[in-house]
């Protein structure tokens, strides 16, 4: 449908997008999603992606949410990447639940973040704050119940539709991620917070749609990470490297800004201290390319891969 021109939204109307992937995600057990997610989180550690946050977001509801963030802590557990869960439950109201949008969060609120914190599945609750998802007033309660439980907040803000990114100042998200239609008024709120964002250059590009504004959340002095939002619905590349080097060609970036994206920045998005620099006391986590000059990395635009990455101080 993409293909034929047909927008997000009208593919999400239809009966695709999340909820085609959230039908075909409910027919795999817990075992074989984790094969999976370990299959997937090998690749990319590969590729020198040596922390991965991995979101929930297709089960939706108690059971299948559960199920997909345990096939997460299992799969951790067999790769030697770390990965980071969080909670996406509210990604939309599932079509067979018949309530409310607010019934919807209302549920997950109650019953899975009890579950979710007993065993130690996540501390990260995300949302997609959109016209096609949650409004900003039905998340409130949600994200308030998280807080209070303990749990960081990071949003799926501003990627059609303004009005996520004010949620992630106000509830003091780690991170807004998207923000393809913030405008000057969001990104001056961003910048004077301590919210990172997050400019995720891939779902522009399988969404035919603009990037995010990198460029001018840097010149009023907000923090800038950078992430692929691999997903099989909006973002199927998956090549970190590939779509920071083209984020940087349309938004002007520079070398050390994109780098710092990817690496301390996109730390600090999940709350990590403890890697993303090549400092005393930090992770060794880092990776090798055969080239004298690291500018041709980026200049090569994901064609040029490590030949060594190393974690924890351990080669891959």
């Amino acid at each position: 449908m993409r293909n034929s021109g047909r927008t997000y939204l009208e593919i999400a109307q239809a009966g695709g997008g999340i909820w085609d992937t959230v039908t075909q995600t409910r027919k795999l057990s817990l075992d074989e999603l984790a094969e999976k997610t370990t299959q997937n989180a090998n690749r990319h550690l590969a590729q020198g992606v040596t922390t991965i946050e991995v979101k929930s977001g297709y089960g939706l509801s108690v059971e299948e949410e559960l199920k997909m963030l345990r096939a997460i802590k299992k799969a951790n557990n067999s790769t030697s990447a770390d990965l980071i869960s969080t909670c996406l439950a509210a990604h939309m109201k599932p079509r067979d639940f018949t309530g409310s949008n607010s019934e919807y969060l209302a549920e997950i609120s109650e019953e899975l973040f009890p579950l979710i914190q007993k065993e130690k599945l996540c501390n990260r609750i995300d949302a997609f704050v959109e016209k096609s998802a949650f409004s900003p007033d039905e998340i409130k309660s949600y994200f308030q119940k998280a807080k209070d439980l303990g749990f960081d907040i990071t949003v799926h803000a501003d990627q059609f539709t303004t009005g996520g990114s004010e949620i992630a100042i106000q509830f003091e998200a780690k991170s807004a991620d998207h923000l393809e239609v913030s405008a000057d008024l969001e990104i001056m709120q961003l910048a004077k917070s301590n919210v990172v964002a997050v400019a995720l250059p891939g779902a522009s590009l399988g969404l035919g749609c603009a990037f995010t504004p990198a460029r001018k959340i840097l010149d009023q002095g907000g923090a800038l990470a950078i992430a692929s939002d691999w997903n099989p619905g909006s973002a199927p590349m998956g090549d970190l490297i590939a779509q920071a080097s083209i984020l940087a060609t349309f938004q002007k970036l520079s070398m050390a800004e994109v780098f710092a994206g990817i690496t301390f920045r996109a730390a600090a998005a999940l709350g990590l201290e403890d890697r993303g620099r090549l400092k005393v006391g930090f992770l060794a986590d880092f990776c090798l390319f055969a080239t004298s000059d690291l500018q041709e990395i980026l200049y090569h635009q994901g064609s040029m891969k490590p030949v060594q990455v190393w974690k924890k101080g351990k080669r891959f």
